[in-house]
């Protein structure tokens, strides 16, 4: 016969197997995100200063993920942003000085994100990195590894209103998957979480 402290235990492992399932590695969402619901999205080209190989595709494949979910009514994609900051030097100088007061000071500066959303045209823009992009071993397998982190920044205000990191790992044996089918994956995943 079961007792109600075994029936106890029983769900109490239940719950902690649940919480030890799926989700990212980290998210943080701000509580003003849930009262946020952006219409039109940027991607700046994503960071792949590590990763050289990478730099144009994950601007394409979140492009492609976002455009899927059909939750915008537009999307800015990297590459075009890229573009842009080839040609027009004003939005480039306001691109270059919000990242670096990010990077240098870990200051969301609201003027120049709001700068950043007027001149695309977007109420919310997405700061990609790429923290891994390769092919590796482990113990005698053979992995094929990408890593991403994410924010989501509100241009008006300049808050980051959801962060995340998550990586994607592929074993395999003699044909190495492709690091960008990888990645499509991950971002789907990981975009599956973003507020909107």
């Amino acid at each position: 016969m079961i007792t109600k402290t075994g029936i106890t235990a029983v769900i109490a492992i239940l719950c902690l197997g649940v919480l030890g399932c799926g989700g990212l590695r980290f998210s943080e969402i701000s509580p003003d995100a849930r009262d946020f619901h952006p219409r039109r999205i940027a991607v700046l080209p994503a960071d792949t200063t590590a990763f050289a190989e990478a730099k144009g595709v994950v601007d394409r494949l979140f492009a492609e993920a976002l455009i899927e979910r059909q939750w915008f009514s537009e999307v800015v994609g990297g590459e075009a942003i890229g573009r842009r900051l080839e040609s027009d030097e004003a939005f480039r100088k306001v691109v270059a000085g919000y990242l670096a007061k990010r990077a240098n000071v870990s200051f969301s500066d609201p003027e120049l994100s709001g700068m950043i959303g007027g001149l695309t045209g977007t109420d919310a823009f997405l700061l990609v990195r790429v923290d891994y992009w390769n092919y590796t071993t482990e113990n005698d397998k053979k992995l094929a590894k990408v890593s991403l982190s994410i924010t989501m920044v509100e241009a008006k205000t300049g808050k980051a209103l959801w962060t995340a990191a998550h990586h994607k790992i592929s074993e395999y044996l003699i044909i190495r998957p492709d690091l960008p089918d990888v990645a499509k994956d991950l971002i789907r995943e990981m975009i599956g979480y973003m507020p909107h």
